[in-house]
């Protein structure tokens, strides 16, 4: 696995970046199809905050996107909190993916969240992203958007070749937008 680390308001010691590439490196044990993993650290600055260091560690292969970000009070903490958590994130994938080639298709309502009221005031657009839209059939999007924790995912569908956008119900289902042509 290729591991890329970038820092932000913090340094990046021989001892850190050799730790990091050992303990992120062996996540490919769990996923042979893992190829890129990219660590980044930055420092709170506000006195007050007791876990200054974060790491966000995302790790890409074959359409799957695993992502976590931790904060500890040292980065070395902050690796091993992130391990820690990106281990259970990529157990549950083998098991939805072992489950999925042994003909399982049933999903829990894991990770169900409640929308938050809007605070009386227009909503307004704070945030732009871009990405690359892959082609994926729908339940490869619903694992996605359990792995990445969102409430929905934009994709397109490789059985159609239309955009497709799978969002997450309130029941714990999932809902399939498609533009037709």
């Amino acid at each position: 696995m290729q591991v890329t680390i970038s820092a932000r308001h913090t340094e990046i010691t021989p001892r850190l970046e050799e730790v990091v590439n050992e303990k992120i490196g062996r996540l490919d044990r769990y996923l042979d199809s893992l190829d890129r993993a990219e660590v980044h650290f930055s420092e709170e600055r506000n006195p007050r905050i007791v876990d200054k260091e974060i790491c966000e560690v995302t790790l890409e292969g074959h359409g799957h996107h695993v992502r976590c970000k931790v904060a500890a009070p040292d980065a070395f903490v902050a690796v091993d909190r992130a391990v820690e958590k990106l281990e259970k994130q990529l157990r549950k994938l083998k098991t939805k993916l072992e489950r999925r080639q042994h003909g399982g298709t049933k999903r829990d309502a894991e990770g169900l969240r409640e929308t938050a009221a809007n605070n009386g005031r227009e909503p307004e657009i704070v945030k732009v992203k871009q990405f690359a839209v892959a082609p994926m059939t729908p339940d490869d999007a619903a694992l996605q958007i359990d792995l990445l924790g969102h409430d929905f995912y934009v994709f397109t569908n490789s059985e159609s070749g239309n955009p497709a956008v799978l969002y997450r119900r309130g029941d714990g289902d999932y809902g399939l937008i498609e533009q037709t042509d």
